[in-house]
């Protein structure tokens, strides 16, 4: 491709110089972290407007905004869970900017809506981040969040009036809420309230759990529980579905270790037993009967198991194991009916198992094909559950299996006007130093491996998440204009257990970017491509990702696309929860970790005099978790560094965060430039 070379606007160089352990590190553009600085909004307006016009000159735009509307534009639901007679359900029209809260007498039944936040901003960003309603069904604590940020607003509400209950209580984060079981309030996590110019960037540290007591205001809510020996400590609360133990998830930013205490709501509610506290393994909590507590853990099982811990004679001697470390990756396990539905990873794709709580085996729920189970709902004393599924080509459809007969419905399934035998998947693996890298392609089934095809790789490769098989508007756009998509398994991710996450952290982050690398170069060995027609993309650490493979192998990628990225490996860790990452990254702030992380930072990495290929960084002014500084810094000193006539572009959404809670016209517009960048910058305008 041949390009005429931008003019992009100008960033002023400081003369920042940091000292670690011995190397300095100059930070030319350390002014462009004060997001709301003149200087930097000015900078912002530049930079949205040169891309704005770059992209504007695509033919093409139009026409995919319109497809991912059209795909977009389509009745979509979420599981149905119960609360007493009531059921309730996440659903949207197509368009609805925000999923909407309806309220029904059946499973199946229409309903009538309970909250819309659509009706909360007239533009849309005030979103329904989290919920959770009495045992009875009669009130809703609701969490709202404002333009993407992570600080949630809780809310009572009347589910039978639709009126509102009580005080407004602030400045929660990353937590739920558990009713307690007479409804007289709720439990809750939140941090101290933030100085107005700290609220989006500052350091969050010392959460602290509380009750509040519905009708009180909540300067008067009860602290429950707080560390302060621990500020790095976090507290997730959870009742079981007896009401009689509330279990509070001890977190520490996103190690894979935690912590589970519990509070006896029978015997002892104002005390905190602190039943598993070594923190030497993963501990998620996935039902009760009685007093035994089943917990699925990856303690001696990197692959995952289910113990049951009696907590009246909680010693480990006496935990009992019950569903045994499989081949498989038990990723989750949930108490439905009296018996245990686990969710397995099998290469990267789901399978759900039955087990009975002696451990035997008890059938399996048959899923159709290789794809992904997005939720799972149903409790202890149910008949029946409620799970989605999606694959690449087909949408999130709703199911209800029922414990008893094994008689799976389906309760909500859209046609989207794909001919099913359109697209084809395939499941490869690509030998990457030793080890067999998943990678799933999808493409149109006419499209072959004729050396040309545009490929568009996508990777995450972190915090022991997996990347499964999902249906995404806008690879079926690309899809359906003849483009090839490669979605990488690699190491760092969560796809193999506990092994699979150490082989990509810490020390060994840069393997996450070779599997990467050697998917890239399988791809072109296969005779899919050739260099220069593979974009390499993802998000959040997927976004470190995309940094690291662009500035290792610029010669490799014909374009890279970092959303919301980490990219400024040495100060990720002075912003919001930041420092939390510091369990897959380390920190710059120790000698051997800063080594590792100086290595890689792909801002670090960037060498003046590259000719690097096309690049669209984007980014939300509003993002709290990874502040959009990363991305700021990143473009300045890329287009600064840039030899070659290749775009170097930053696209900076206002008034949004990292990405949950975005309104569905901005991301149908995101999305589409996104689109339309590797579409013309790997041209498959020209090859249908």
């Amino acid at each position: 491709m041949t390009w005429q070379k931008l003019r992009y606007p100008p960033a002023r160089r400081g003369d920042v110089v940091d000292d670690h352990h011995g190397t300095k590190v100059a930070d030319p553009y350390r002014w462009l972290e004060d997001t709301d600085a003149e200087e930097t909004r000015r900078w912002i307006a530049a930079q949205n407007e040169l891309t704005e016009s770059w992209l504007a000159e695509v033919e093409l735009r139009d026409a995919l905004r319109a497809r991912l509307t059209e795909l977009m534009d389509h009745p979509r639901a979420g599981a149905p869970w119960r609360r007493g007679d009531r059921w309730f359900q996440m659903r949207n029209t197509g368009l609805q900017n925000q999923d909407v809260l309806w309220t029904m007498p059946a499973a199946d039944a229409e309903g009538e809506v309970l909250l819309d936040p659509n009706l909360l901003s007239v533009d849309g960003t005030i979103a329904l981040t989290a919920q959770s309603v009495t045992e009875d069904g009669s009130l809703l604590a609701y969490a709202t969040s404002e333009a993407g940020s992570d600080w949630l607003t809780w809310q009572v509400r009347d589910t039978e009036t639709g009126q509102e209950v009580g005080e407004t209580v602030r400045w929660g984060k990353f937590s739920g809420a558990a009713w307690a079981p007479d409804r007289s309030g709720y439990w809750y996590a939140r941090y101290d309230e933030p100085d107005a110019e700290d609220a989006f960037e500052g350091v969050n540290l010392d959460h602290k759990l509380f009750f509040h007591r519905v009708g009180t205001p909540q300067h008067d809510d009860e602290l429950v529980y707080a560390r302060p020996d621990q500020p790095e400590w976090g507290f997730n609360p959870e009742i079981s579905d007896d009401g009689r133990f509330l279990v509070i998830t001890v977190w520490h930013g996103t190690q894979p270790n935690n912590r589970l205490y519990v509070i006896d709501l029978d015997q002892d509610p104002g005390t905190v037993v602190e039943l598993l506290d070594a923190g030497d393994a993963g501990y998620v909590f996935a039902g009760s009967d009685g007093s035994v507590l089943y917990v699925r853990t990856d303690l001696d099982a990197p692959s995952g198991r289910v113990i049951a811990i009696d907590v009246e004679h909680p010693r480990r001697e006496q935990w009992r194991e019950v569903v045994a470390e499989a081949d498989e990756t038990l990723e989750r396990v949930r108490l439905i009916g009296g018996r245990l539905l686990g969710v397995y990873l099998r290469h990267a794709a789901h399978r759900l198992r039955w087990f009975r709580l002696d451990g035997k085996p008890d059938g399996e729920i048959p899923l159709p094909g290789l794809g992904t189970v997005e939720a799972v709902t149903g409790r202890g004393h149910d008949p029946a559950c409620c799970f989605t599924f999606s694959t690449f080509t087909e949408p999130t459809a709703v199911f209800r299996h029922d414990a008893e007969s094994r008689a799976t419905a389906v309760l909500h399934r859209v046609a989207i006007g794909l001919d099913p035998d359109a697209l084809t998947t395939e499941q490869r693996f690509v030998v990457s130093a030793g080890e067999r890298v998943p990678v799933f392609i999808v493409r149109r089934s006419d499209v072959t491996a004729d050396g040309e095809r545009p490929v568009w790789l996508h990777g995450y490769g972190g915090f022991q998440i997996p990347l499964t098989p999902a249906f995404n508007t806008e690879w079926l756009a690309w899809l359906e204009r003849g483009g090839v998509l490669a979605v990488a398994n690699l190491r760092g991710g969560g796809e193999y257990g506990r092994r699979w996450h150490d082989a990509g952290r810490l020390g060994n982050k840069q393997q996450v970017f070779d599997d990467a690398v050697a998917v890239a170069e399988w791809l072109i060995e296969q005779g899919w491509t050739r260099p220069g027609r593979i974009g390499i993309h993802g998000r959040s650490n997927g976004g470190l990702l995309a940094g690291a493979c662009l500035t290792q192998r610029p010669d490799l990628f014909g374009a890279a696309v970092p959303e919301v990225g980490v990219l400024d490996m040495l100060r990720f860790h002075k912003f919001t929860i930041g420092w939390g990452w510091s369990s897959d990254y380390g920190t710059a702030d120790e000698p051997e970790q800063f080594a590792w992380l100086w290595a890689y930072s792909p801002l670090h990495r960037i060498a003046e005099g590259t000719a690097y290929p096309p690049t669209l960084i984007t980014t939300g002014d509003h993002d709290d978790r990874v502040v959009p500084a990363h991305s700021f810094k990143f473009a300045a000193a890329l287009q600064a560094a840039q030899a070659g006539d290749a775009p170097v572009l930053i696209r900076i959404e206002t008034d949004a965060g990292h990405g949950a809670g975005k309104p569905t016209d901005k991301l149908v517009a995101e999305r589409a430039d996104v689109v339309t960048f590797l579409v013309r910058t790997l041209g498959l305008e020209s090859s249908q």
